[in-house]
């Protein structure tokens, strides 16, 4: 079994305290989406494009994180953090955010072009929060199982609560919410050889050493296929980055398969055990998932 996970110098344990609530219900679409890891690692990969297609934001990463030394590391704790705030125990949930936050604090700069920058900015809070949304969602549509609009606009009214845990003001509500937010940021973005840098690390392998090679140039490509066309004009991904017949394929068996897989260990399981449901009470059928929570004698309790 897995131990806790590390993040910012706290031992984030998922299935203890015993009892203790996320900030989202086991019965959430989150909880649904983020146990799936192709859904994460495509949706994170196009949640960066879109974030790296603004100067500001791409700066900031740039210069004041490890991404250009250690890429790998630091995508793996973005994606604790994102964790940690679906399934983690509240109490921890909380301290990471405000850990986050407190770094982010600290983080301001000027573009190459000479604009000011700060990652406490309300436009840049917002547009990362929606970008990390849009992608984890439609990542999991579209390689692992079909969601419906009512389905996609629940998604994006659950992660309102994390979102203002992060000093988000605005975080869309539907997907033509995000796509009017897009156009409105547009016209600011442009391409750079930091994007191709960074696919090039996730085509390599290196993000994902794990994972059979023939997954390592379609996630780059799956990430890809995800942007709206406006982005990926703007960010000039051209026909070098489509996604081929086999590989969506490929992705999309990956992905139905690690939704059936429970491990125990995982984020997931140790928050469903930590709730008083079997650890692979996410990998069941949906009328059962329904059926064990209308049976718990302790319900979570819904955010104020």
């Amino acid at each position: 079994m897995a131990g806790p996970s590390s993040y910012l110098g706290w031992k984030i344990d998922y299935a203890n305290p015993p009892g203790e609530p996320a900030y989202l219900e086991p019965g959430s679409l989150h909880w649904r989406v983020y146990k799936n890891p192709i859904a994460l690692a495509v949706g994170g990969v196009a949640a960066v494009l879109l974030e790296f297609a603004d100067a500001r934001i791409r700066s900031g990463v740039w210069d004041h994180s490890t991404y250009k030394a250690d890429p790998i590391g630091r995508s793996k704790r973005t994606g604790i953090a994102a964790m940690v705030g679906v399934y983690g125990p509240r109490a921890a949930a909380s301290r990471v955010i405000q850990g986050v936050t407190n770094m982010h604090a600290r983080v301001s700069g000027d573009t190459p072009n000479g604009e000011a920058y700060r990652a406490l900015d309300p436009e840049l809070l917002d547009w990362v929060s929606a970008t990390a949304a849009y992608g984890f969602l439609n990542a999991y549509d579209r390689f692992v199982s079909p969601l419906s609009e009512a389905e996609k606009t629940r998604f994006y009214g659950e992660a309102h609560p994390i979102a203002r845990l992060y000093g988000v003001r605005y975080s869309p509500s539907s997907q033509a919410d995000f796509m009017a937010m897009m156009e409105k940021l547009a016209p600011r973005f442009e391409p750079h050889p930091i994007v191709e840098e960074f696919l090039a690390i996730i085509q390599s392998g290196r993000a994902a050493p794990g994972a059979p090679k023939v997954l390592h140039r379609a996630l780059a490509r799956a990430s890809v296929s995800l942007l709206p066309p406006t982005a990926r004009r703007k960010l000039a991904l051209g026909r070098e980055y489509d996604l081929g017949l086999a590989e969506g394929l490929a992705l999309k068996a990956a992905g139905k398969l690690a939704d059936r897989v429970a491990i125990r260990g995982s984020p997931p399981c140790q928050a469903s055990l930590r709730l008083g449901l079997p650890y692979d009470f996410l990998y069941r059928g949906e009328d059962e998932r329904r059926r064990l929570l209308a049976s718990q004698t302790k319900l979570v309790p819904a955010l104020e």
